[in-house]
Formats: structure tokens, C-alpha cells, sequence
């Protein structure tokens, strides 16, 4: 056993490491960086220490983390002065991401405006809306017609043809960053397509790059890894692993044309390091971490969220604080409450999805009650400093009821029946539903479903109902004051339907989340400025929210805090500030609902409703909501 402490073994590494680089020209220079060398001195340890733990066991370990460096080193010495400055700028104000300023938009290039140039050509109207933050879907090269809607990536060093290229991607990150737009992009770190370079070689029997997946010549382990995880895309394939032509089984949780990476070799490490960093050098502000649950393997597991993935993550975050250390990570974990949070630490994930709320805020809908939605924000929604939310309506994916079973007991409810109740509610199979989702991956054996839809479809748009603009906009509330990043998925801010045309597509067909990735909605964008339109309604309610919560500098940061209305239709939470409070109610119920005048003692006689601009009597008989109506009252 080394008896030295990980201290002592930390300098000797990096000792060594200097060492090797100072044989090199490029290393020399390198080293001649004062601020590369500052900030690899306060990274490496935690490099290091993760390195030593999942790897000390290999002989190469240190070798691998000498070529680590190196090309840390190499990505920050080609890394553009303005993205050096901009790294300064965001060092200087370390928590400028959790502004109330900050607006997210999210968007597949080809739906929404054709290809790069088109989405460069949309700034205008991204800058009209308020957006700061510009999430574009996979644009990578992938297998075509089959890719998970991009998510089987063949290369992170090429576009889409169809979309433009690597330099066009480069010079709209640079467009979007002078119209103050920061750029978000995903990596996909659980696997690669089979059509990447590495799978390629991996099929051919290379063992370098076979080393690189999951790869097995019989079922045996296999098997014995399947008897404890679970079937994700059951229609797709049973299991974890598919067979290859040549017999051999590869670890593909996902479609059987996305192959998991292997991180037990650290050759998987230093290669997805390195695309990340040449990413970062493109101009990426923020990556989407996608699937990270799932990154690491170890028998009699299920496989997710095991603690090396969140070492992994932590790894990868330092690596970027070294080489482009304005860069920041958002989690996309959509499992278990008490997983999720396990992501959002300023040293792994600095913001993180908030499915939970996202789904809660549909199950309130559906139910007219928001006692889920109100213990979520009152338990589970506090977070470590320095990170936030990034908090949405719906998104490209389809809906998982990923409440907790024990949380849904304590108010009555059954987690399996009522995972069944809104499953048959959002996809119009229960008596006086509103909503017109479609099933995704609805899987009879297990009773397994998520829904699939979009906003104005799922809210009662689509069907005609009462109240559906202002469930929209209830929803699009509760996004928008709950503290973090508000994301809107870019067509819901004018009602934009479900669009059925991927039923007629067969690479499309059997994936019905395509039913909420529609195409860009030209005419009803040419009636957002017309109010006597269902459009032009919808816009000027959420202009008008993000209005307020960029005026409204209590509903910075990343928090909310929870308030006992005492009508269990009527959701309330706190946004506290150095100076005042601001106080949200949101009525789920199609009828109008009172808050009686109990609730608001010791709280002041009065309180401004910022949405409606009216002040408010809090203390002669409380306070009736309409259906659906929300107040933010300052106080």
C-alpha cells in the first residue's frame, strides 16, 4: 500500500508531468502561461485523485494523465483571445449565470430555421424575445435516417451537411455572443453512434478501439449484467447489449445504433476530454450533459448514477476550469428527485434540468391540486450555492412522472396507479381530459409509458378546451419565478400544436416524440404582435412574464421557497431578497379559489401584483383567485 497521502502523491505526479512537458516545445510554452499554470495548480488534485482512484490500478495511468495535460494545455494555448477574455470576465463575476436577466431558448436547427445560417439569421428575433441562452439540438454528424434525434453523434468535428459546417458553427457561436446569446450544445457521454470512427474500428476487431466500448465475444457476462439493469428503449431491442454481425455483444442501453463508451479504460477519458475542449475553443458557453446517469458500469448494479459517474463529471469540470474556465455544465438526469440533486455542485453540474417541477407542474393540471408540485418546491428544491435550476414547461423529450413514490404516499397517492391516471389523462384516454399527448415507449409488459406533446397540445389548445392559453401561461409562470434559467422550447411562446407529418416519415414514425418537435410555425410568429389572435395572446403573456422577471431582481438565483396556502388547488412559493419578498399564487383549478386572510399574517396590509400592476388587500378577507389566474405580489 502507498503510504504516501494523496497530497504527496499529487505533487510527485505533477512533478513528473512538468518533467515530460518540459521535453517538448509546445510543453515549454505551455508552462510559460502564467494563467494556464495558476489554474492547473488549483485543478490538478482533483484530476489526479479521480485519476488515481478509477485508473492507479493500470500501469499506463500515468502516462495517459501526462497526455492529458498535454493536451489541456495545447486546447487553452489555441483557445481565441476573446474566449480568454471572456474567461476573465466570467471569473471576475462567478455567478453571473444566475441573473434574473438570463432567458433560455432551446430548438432543433433544421425545424426552426433550416440550417446555421438561418438560426444566425434569427438573432434578431432571439434578442426581440429576451433570450440569453441558445440551446441548439444535436447538430452533429450522425447516421441518417436513424440517429435518436441526433443523440447517436458519429462526430463532434462535423456538422450535419445538410446544416452547414464546422466554421459556420464557429461564427454563430461568435454572432450569438455579441448579441449577448450564449451558446448551449450537448455532449453525449454515455456513447457514440456505430457509425463513429471509433465504433468503425471497434466493428473491423481493432483491440485498441474495441477496448473503448462494452464489448464481449459471448453472452455470458452479458447476461449477468442484464439480470440487474433495465430495458430503456424496449421496442427497439430487449436488454442492454446487442449482438454484432461478427457475434460479438456490445454494451447499447439506448437505440442498437448508440454504443456505450467504456469509461473503466482511461483512453475513453482523454478522447471525450478532447472533444470537449475543441467544442469549448468553437465558442460553447454551456454543454448539456446528456445521459450521464448511465456513464459508468459495474456488475450487480443497476448501472446508474453510480458514485464514479459523479467523479467522472467532477473530472471533466476541473479539465474545463483549466483549458476554458468560462465554460459551465448542465446535468440532464431525468431519474429518481433524490438522484438528481446528487448532480448540481458547483464542482460537477453548476445547473441541472428541473424535471421534477416540470412534470409536477403537469400532474397539477391534471389533477386540479397542487399539493405534488407544492411538497416538491418545499422539500426538494433547495440546492447547493453558486448552481440553479434550468427550469421548463416541456422539451424535446417526452414527459417521465419521475416523482418519488414515498413523497406521492404522504398525500394519499398511489405512485403506480397514479403514474397510470396521468399517463391515460395526457393521452386523452380518461373522461374529461384537455390534453392530446401521444404515448412514447408505452411498454404493456411493465406498464411503463411517458407522453409525448407539445405545450398548447398537452394544455388544451389542440382540443379546444377552456382555459388552455392560460394554462399555458400558468406554466410558463411557475418557469419563470422559481429561481434558475427558465428554458422555452422556442414555438411555444406562440401556441405551436402538435405536428402528426412524422407519422408519414419512417425513419420517424415509431418515435413519437417527433409529434412535439414540429416544424418552425411561420404563420402563427406572424401573428405574435395581434392579440386578437390565439398566437398573438400567447406571446404577449409570456413577453409580459419575461418583462417581469428581468425587472424583478428577487427572482434571481436558484431557489424558491415554499408557502401553506391552505387550498390545495392553489400553489404558493416565496422568492425572498435583500430588500422584499416576492409571493407567487398560481390557481390549478378550472374555478375561481380563496386564500383566507390567516395565510397572510404578519406580512404587510398590502402588496403589489406585479403581473396585473393592481396592489392588493391582504388582511380584509384574503384573496380570491380566478381560474388559473397568478399573482406575484411584492411586498
Amino acid at each position: 500500500m502507498n503510504s504516501l497521502s494523496i497530497e504527496q502523491q499529487a505533487r510527485a505526479a505533477k512533478a513528473y508531468i512538468l518533467q515530460e512537458l518540459r521535453k517538448t516545445k509546445d510543453g515549454v510554452e505551455i508552462l510559460k502561461d502564467e494563467n494556464f499554470f495558476g489554474r492547473l495548480d488549483m485543478n490538478f488534485i482533483t484530476i489526479f485523485a479521480i485519476f488515481a482512484e478509477l485508473y492507479g490500478y493500470r500501469h499506463d495511468c500515468l502516462d495517459q494523465l501526462v497526455d492529458l495535460i498535454t493536451m489541456c494545455g495545447r486546447s487553452w494555448k489555441e483557445r481565441d483571445p476573446e474566449l480568454k477574455a471572456l474567461d476573465k470576465q466570467r471569473e471576475q463575476d462567478s455567478e453571473w449565470y444566475l441573473s434574473n436577466q438570463m432567458l433560455g431558448g432551446v430548438c432543433y436547427v433544421d425545424r426552426y430555421a433550416k440550417n446555421l445560417a438561418g438560426i444566425k439569421d434569427r438573432i434578431p428575433y432571439f434578442k426581440e424575445l429576451g433570450l440569453t441562452y441558445l440551446h441548439l439540438m444535436p447538430l452533429f454528424k450522425a447516421p441518417q435516417p436513424l440517429n435518436d434525434g441526433g443523440y447517436a453523434v458519429s462526430s463532434y468535428r462535423d456538422v450535419q451537411e445538410e446544416l452547414g459546417d464546422i466554421h459556420q458553427l464557429k461564427d454563430l457561436a461568435t454572432e450569438l455572443r455579441k448579441a449577448g446569446i450564449s451558446l448551449v450544445l450537448d455532449l453525449v457521454f454515455n456513447h457514440t453512434s456505430n457509425e463513429h470512427q471509433w465504433a468503425k474500428k471497434a466493428a473491423q476487431g481493432d483491440p485498441e478501439h474495441s477496448a473503448m466500448y462494452w464489448m464481449f465475444p459471448d453472452r455470458n457476462v452479458p447476461a449477468a449484467f442484464e439480470r440487474s439493469t433495465r430495458e430503456i428503449f424496449p421496442d427497439d431491442h430487449p436488454g442492454s447489449f446487442i449482438q454484432l454481425a461478427d457475434g460479438r455483444f456490445v454494451w447499447s442501453t439506448f437505440y442498437h445504433f448508440q454504443w456505450d463508451l467504456n469509461y473503466s479504460n482511461p483512453t475513453v477519458f482523454r478522447s471525450m476530454a478532447a472533444e470537449m475542449l475543441y467544442l469549448a475553443n468553437i465558442g460553447v458557453d454551456f454543454f448539456r450533459m446528456d445521459a450521464v446517469a448511465f456513464m459508468w458500469k459495474q456488475m450487480n448494479t443497476d448501472c446508474e448514477n453510480l458514485p464514479e459517474v459523479h467523479k467522472l463529471l467532477r473530472a471533466f469540470n476541473a479539465l474545463c476550469r483549466i483549458a476554458a474556465p468560462s465554460v459551465l455544465f448542465k446535468s440532464e438526469a431525468i431519474v429518481h428527485p433524490d438522484y438528481v440533486v446528487q448532480y448540481i455542485d458547483r464542482y460537477e453540474c453548476q445547473l441541472s434540468y428541473n424535471p421534477l417541477q416540470m412534470a409536477l407542474t403537469w400532474e397539477a393540471l391534471a389533477t386540479r391540486d397542487a399539493s405534488m408540485l407544492s411538497q416538491a418546491i418545499e422539500r426538494r428544491h433547495n440546492i447547493p450555492r453558486g448552481c440553479a435550476w434550468v427550469n421548463y414547461v416541456r422539451s424535446h423529450d417526452d414527459i417521465g412522472w419521475t416523482f418519488s413514490d414515498e413523497d406521492a404516499l404522504e398525500l394519499g397517492k398511489v405512485g403506480s396507479n397514479h403514474r397510470k391516471f396521468l399517463n391515460a389523462f395526457f393521452v386523452n384516454r380518461h373522461p374529461g381530459s384537455f390534453a392530446r399527448g401521444v404515448p412514447f415507449q408505452d411498454n404493456p409488459r411493465t406498464g411503463d409509458c411517458r407522453i409525448s406533446g407539445t405545450t398548447a397540445s398537452l394544455a388544451g389548445l389542440e382540443s379546444m378546451q377552456d382555459h388552455s392559453i392560460d394554462r399555458v401561461l400558468l406554466a410558463y409562470s411557475i418557469a419563470m419565478s422559481t429561481g434558475g434559467i427558465p428554458l422555452i422550447y422556442l414555438g411555444d411562446e406562440v401556441g405551436q400544436l402538435n405536428d402528426y407529418s412524422y407519422l408519414n416519415d419512417p425513419a420517424k414514425m415509431d418515435d413519437s416524440r417527433w409529434v412535439n418537435r414540429p416544424w418552425y410555425p411561420a404563420a402563427r410568429y406572424a401573428e405574435r404582435e395581434d392579440t386578437s389572435t390565439v398566437a398573438g395572446q400567447i406571446y404577449a403573456g409570456i413577453k409580459h412574464l419575461i418583462k417581469l422577471r428581468k425587472s424583478t431582481e428577487e427572482l434571481a438565483g436558484g431557489r424558491a421557497v415554499g408557502f401553506y396556502t391552505g387550498n390545495p388547488t392553489i400553489l404558493g412559493y416565496q422568492r425572498p431578497g435583500v430588500h422584499s419578498t416576492v409571493l407567487c399564487l398560481c390557481n390549478f383549478s378550472d374555478n375561481g379559489q380563496w386564500i383566507g386572510r390567516d395565510r397572510f399574517m404578519g406580512m404587510p396590509a398590502e402588496a403589489k401584483d406585479l403581473v396585473s400592476g393592481f396592489m392588493i388587500n391582504l388582511r380584509d378577507a384574503g384573496i380570491q383567485l380566478r381560474p388559473h389566474q397568478f399573482l406575484w405580489l411584492k411586498y
